[in-house]
This record gives structure tokens, C-alpha cells and sequence, in this order.
């Protein structure tokens, strides 16, 4: 991993995404952290240059517009001439304070499968040449803040209009980011850039899980540990394609060894975010 690495945390201002922007901060990192409330993202950004850590820059979207997470690719492009690290960390639980009942993005998708999943798989792909520049110490990382908590994809209800619940919508979502990075690290030399998915902790103290469960199971330290290791660890250099349970390596459900079930979320994901195959 190079020295002073140039890292985008989406989902920056709060839980996981907050903590872990201290902790590489900490460590000598260039953040550029992703949020959707501009004063919390200068709040956060001050917090962490008052710890003497170099100041993070700050790109705002909302992950369920495709419009805006289209800009927060360009906008990223345009602040670095290279993006050693992406944590897609940003995304929504299963229940409160999102809602259970079904909503739907600007774009009119089922909102977990856009905000979770669509965003993430639109936004790498738009920042990959950023990633993909000449390496000399190491391959850049894509790291997926995914889950346990994994549903099969339903190739004939991919929006969930039968059948709905929040907790089928979240694991969904997270088996469907687990799958594109498989499929992605198939599509990259792991000596460019390298894709894993972890499921950072359970039942982190966040207000996601506090408002929804009521009650938390690990520490957010053990995740931000978790996390981090996947984004920083040297140890894990050209390690790519896989998925861990905190730091352990583990299996997902088996849809994600499914090559067929792989290239079809790949091209319906292609279709729903209207770009081009950047590997054709």
C-alpha cells in the first residue's frame, strides 16, 4: 500500500463511516469523504483537521438520485489524479430510520437496491480510471461494507414489487454488492487494483441499528478494525475477490458463485444506471 494513501469514504458523517475516517486519518491518509448534509460533512472534516490530521475534502450526493452519484464520480475525478483507496460504505438498513414499507429512488428503483447497491456499483465504475494509473507500490483497493444478512436475487422481481419486507430489500442488496465484486475482481488484474466485501461487525452501536434493533452486539471499534484492514493492511495486497466476516475470510451465500447469476446482475446493473460496459 503506498505511503499517505488518497482514500473516498462514502457514508462519512456518521457510525462507521465516521469512525473509520478517524482511524485512517490517524494513520496518515488523504481523505476525501462522501455525505448528503454539507455542514455535517464540515463538521466532520474540522473535527479531524483538529486532531492534526491533514484536512479531508468533502463531495456531497444523495446515493438515491443516479444523477448525483454520476457528479460525485466526476467531482472526485477532478480533486485527484489518483484514488488509492474506495470504501463504499454508505447505505441504508432494513427498517428504521429508513422506513419498512417499500419506497422508491428518484430514479424509481426499490430504494435498498438503488442506495446500497446501485450507487456503489456506478460510482467504482466511473472512478476506476482514477484507480487504474500506474502502481508502484502496491494495487489500489475497492472495499464493500456489505453483510451476513444476504438474500438471494430474484432475477424476475429485482425491484421486490411481491413479496416485500425491508429485511428481503437490505439482503438483497448486500449479496447483489458481494456478487459485483466477484464479478469485478474477475474483470481487473489483481496487480492494478484489488475488490473485496466484508461484513465490517454485528449489531454496531450506530443509529441505524439502535433505532431498528434497539440494541447493539459489537463494538464499532471491532468493525472501524475490520474495515481497515481490508482498506490498508499490506498484508492483503493481491488479495482480491473475496468476502470476510470481520477478519475472517468466509462464504457468502452461494448465489455468489453463480457465474451466470454474476454477468446478469452485471448487465441489468449496466442497464438500470444507463452507462456502458467499460470492459466490452
Amino acid at each position: 500500500m503506498v505511503e499517505n494513501p488518497v482514500i473516498l469514504i462514502t457514508g462519512a458523517t456518521d457510525g462507521l463511516g465516521r469512525a473509520l475516517a478517524d482511524r485512517l486519518a490517524s494513520q496518515g491518509a488523504r481523505l476525501i469523504l462522501h455525505g448528503r448534509d454539507a455542514e455535517r460533512l464540515a463538521t466532520v472534516a474540522d473535527e479531524i483537521a483538529a486532531s492534526g490530521a491533514e484536512r479531508p475534502r468533502a463531495v456531497l450526493a444523495d446515493l438515491a438520485d443516479l444523477a448525483q452519484v454520476a457528479r460525485l464520480a466526476e467531482d472526485v475525478a477532478g480533486m485527484t489524479d489518483r484514488l488509492d483507496v474506495l470504501v463504499n460504505n454508505a447505505g441504508i438498513g432494513s427498517g428504521e430510520p429508513d422506513g419498512r414499507e417499500r419506497r422508491v429512488s428518484a430514479d424509481g428503483y426499490e430504494l435498498r437496491f438503488a442506495v446500497n447497491y446501485l450507487a456503489g456499483f456506478r460510482l467504482t465504475l466511473g472512478l476506476i480510471p482514477r484507480m487504474r494509473v500506474a502502481r508502484s507500490a502496491g494495487p489500489a483497493r475497492i472495499v464493500l461494507v456489505a453483510s451476513l444478512g444476504q438474500n438471494p436475487l430474484d432475477f424476475g422481481d429485482l425491484m421486490i414489487t411481491h413479496g416485500y419486507s425491508g429485511q428481503r430489500a437490505y439482503g438483497q442488496s448486500k449479496l447483489a454488492q458481494i456478487m459485483f465484486g466477484i464479478e469485478l475482481a474477475h474483470r481487473l488484474p489483481a496487480s492494478e487494483i484489488t475488490v473485496n466485501s466484508l461484513h465490517p461487525a454485528t449489531y454496531m452501536p450506530t443509529k441505524m441499528v439502535l433505532r431498528e434493533v434497539g440494541h447493539s452486539v459489537d463494538t464499532l471499534e471491532a468493525g472501524v478494525d475490520a474495515t481497515a484492514r481490508l482498506a490498508a493492511d499490506p498484508s492483503l495486497d493481491g488479495k482480491t475477490g473475496r468476502f470476510y466476516d470481520r477478519q475472517r475470510e468466509a462464504q457468502p451465500h452461494e448465489q455468489a458463485f453463480d457465474p451466470v447469476a454474476r454477468r446478469e446482475l452485471w448487465q441489468r446493473s449496466l442497464e438500470l444506471t444507463r452507462i456502458p460496459d467499460p470492459f466490452a
